[in-house]
């Protein structure tokens, strides 16, 4: 367990910087073939010619992780659907208004938006030529018509069209996480436009579809109410797209929405469950394989019927291991576990490292690992209730410190009553869960009593009801808080540091917190100093217009949005939490702003432009003004045109032609996102 108990840990590490490195970088799919091929030509060439010996040097450690970084980036080029051959991509062009036949298969139903029901689809054929790949669907909300489901084979002849890149600073990237899972378009389709294909052939995701509707199905018998029935597909079937707003706001404040992802926390706990149940078999011969095999079989049959997410599959991944060790008498360590099921996992799934889930609960799991008996030591309690609550809160507290400064980055919140909501849930949590396997499957054979299900039932609404409790804890909830890249890797450094002096008080780990300390200081002073420069922005908002001056740590806000969608705007909040805001000043919209040389002339609705006094170098349409734009500019002579979300989509194309014939550079903020200006 020595060699394990480092290497695999470092050659886990390797592969992620490679994984990385294919991804980031313009490196192809062939030069990452040739390195390996000539790094494990040179790797079987020294153990050949040293009679193993070659081993044992550094070189030959060098060598081996430099390969491991190189079977990274070829594992990253490999999953690249985008350069198969077959690729949908190959066989149509993408943007045109030239419309094609197109077969597809639902593979995933998302949760539905404001306007169109969302699913992921596998393409099968663009007119005769079978094709790959994924893509997003979109179909207008039509009550006349059923949702699809999945294994649905549809064809339509309709356009791909490109995923919407963010329009405003610091707003999340939809498009890039879609490519991270392989989506690159998308298709609008409304429900009459839609020809279904009669198929008897099942995937292994619709047949775990069917059986988790027949699943609900059953359940509905029993008059769970809305909520109740949403959070029992959460925590048993693996499926959130039911899960209100509300309520999953509520568990995302009080700090127990991984309560809601089924991950290590719920397979771990129905492995216990399942290993006891079993635990019979073992007094036959080879009891224990059979258990094992068993084991390992239910845990993969339940990934499947939750769908194969990510946190899923690395939590069965994980546990598959932990089982075939448990039940073999063979010694394991948690570290070990954790760099094998990652390797294994990056291999299949490398742009599962992108995953949020995947990153959260790696690093709760290291974390509780490594800080949770160091916490755990600092007092103990006498008595076994104590105790047990003493563990629970340390291992929350420990798992916290692992995950605080990428939860931060990701979500810019903090909840303070995390503690709370975890110390009265998770000791309660195995009983759920088992409660809730006895539950599905006495509904499954018709067998459950109706007073099992109102207590299950209730049990689940007084959970809701308690989260919602903690959530309404807003002076707890610590919220917009701006927390970048740079700042994460810090505080990590950070913590490995402080750790690593806590178990090893010597001048060597001093010195090197010290040096951390000092360099992270270094990095805020600069980080301030960088803060200081002064930006104009025109933000990209549909039916407003909203402009903004930043200077240092404060914002001045120009705009003609009411107070109502002013308070929940996103616009404004991430470009606050994004850019260190401290201080917002509101205002009205100016006709003229001054940006050092350059002046820019607002021109709104009213259409008033007769300016005698300067000219104007920019100048911004808003409020689609009735105006002769070929006029303006001979008049005028701008330099840059700029439209924002205020104006009419007609009005918008006729300008961009305008100004296309008077060869002057126009600004669609719809198009190309808020015009940022820098001084």
């Amino acid at each position: 367990m020595k060699l394990l108990n480092f290497t695999i840990i470092k050659l886990t590490f390797c592969l992620v910087i490679g994984i990385l490195i294919g991804y980031f970088t313009s490196i192809g799919l062939t030069a990452f073939v040739f390195i390996s091929i000539a790094l494990s030509v040179i790797l079987g060439i020294g153990l050949f010619l040293t009679n193993l010996q070659y081993k044992q040097s550094i070189w030959f450690g060098i060598i081996a992780y430099l390969a491991t970084i190189t079977l990274g980036g070829l594992t990253i080029k490999v999953h690249e659907q985008s350069s198969w051959k077959n690729h949908y991509t190959k066989h149509t062009t993408i943007g045109n208004e030239n419309v094609s036949l197109i077969s597809f298969r639902i593979r995933e139903v998302l949760k539905s938006g404001n306007y169109y029901d969302k699913y992921v689809i596998d393409i099968l054929k663009i007119n005769n030529t079978k094709v790959s790949g994924k893509s997003l669907l979109n179909i207008e909300k039509d009550t006349l018509f059923n949702k699809l489901n999945v294994d649905d084979i549809l064809i339509a002849k309709t356009q791909f069209k490109d995923l919407i890149s963010p329009l405003n600073p610091h707003q999340f990237n939809y498009k890039s996480y879609l490519k991270k899972k392989h989506i690159y378009h998308q298709l609008f389709i409304e429900n009459t436009e839609l020809l279904k294909v009669e198929s008897n052939a099942n995937t292994i995701f619709g047949l775990a579809s069917q059986l988790r509707e027949k699943i609900n199905t059953k359940l509905k018998h029993y008059n769970f109410k809305n909520d109740e029935l949403a959070i029992i597909n959460a925590l048993l079937l693996g499926q959130r797209q039911d899960v209100s707003k509300d309520i999953y706001d509520s568990y995302t404040k009080a700090g127990a929405i991984h309560i809601l992802a089924v991950s290590g926390l719920h397979v771990g706990i129905i492995l216990l469950l399942l290993n006891f149940v079993f635990k019979p078999i073992e007094s036959i011969k080879h009891g224990k394989v059979y258990k094992t095999i068993i084991l390992v079989l239910i845990l993969w049959s339940f990934a499947i019927i939750a769908g194969l997410s990510a946190s899923v599959v690395r939590a069965v991944s994980m546990f598959t291991i932990v089982a075939i060790a448990m039940n073999l008498n063979r010694p394991t360590n948690v570290f070990n576990t954790l760099a094998i099921s990652m390797f294994f996992l990056l291999l299949f799934k490398p742009t599962f490292i992108f995953d949020v889930g995947f990153q959260l609960s790696y690093l709760a799991v290291f974390a509780i690992v490594i800080i949770q008996p160091m916490l755990y030591s600092l007092w103990h309690p006498k008595t076994k209730f104590f105790k047990f609550l003493w563990g629970i809160f340390t291992v929350t507290l420990a798992a916290q410190f692992g995950i605080i400064p990428i939860s931060l980055f990701y979500f810019h919140q903090f909840p303070g009553l995390f503690f709370v909501s975890n110390l009265v849930i998770i000791p309660f949590l195995g009983t759920i869960l088992g409660f809730g396997i006895i539950v599905i499957g006495l509904a499954l054979l018709n067998i459950l009593p109706e007073f099992l299900a109102s207590t299950y039932g209730s049990i689940i609404g007084l959970m809701n009801t308690f989260v919602g409790w903690i959530s309404n804890q807003e002076s707890f909830l610590f919220k917009n808080i701006s927390f970048n890249i740079e700042h994460v890797l810090i505080s990590y450094l950070l913590l490995i540091l402080i750790i690593n002096f806590i178990k090893q008080k010597t001048y060597r780990s001093v010195i090197y917190l010290l040096i951390a300390i000092l360099f992270s200081q270094g990095y805020f002073i600069y980080d301030s100093y960088k803060s200081n420069s002064k930006t104009f922005v025109i933000f990209h908002k549909s039916r407003y217009s909203i402009i903004g001056f930043k200077n240092k740590n404060q914002l001045n806000l120009h705009h003609n949005l009411n107070d109502s969608v002013l308070k929940y705007d996103k616009v404004i909040t991430n470009y606050k939490v994004g850019e260190h805001i401290t201080k917002i000043k509101q205002d009205s919209i100016q006709s003229v702003y001054l940006l050092k040389t350059n002046k820019i002339l607002v021109i709104d609705s009213i259409g008033v432009y007769n300016v005698k006094t300067f000219t104007p170098d920019i100048i911004l349409l808003r409020n689609s003004p009735k105006i002769n734009l070929k006029r303006l500019i001979d008049s005028l002579h701008p330099k840059l045109i700029i439209s924002d979300g205020s104006n009419y989509k007609s009005y918008q194309e006729r300008w961009a032609k305008t100004c296309k014939a008077k060869k002057i550079p126009f600004y669609q903020t719809s198009k190309k996102g808020a015009f940022v200006y820098r001084f």
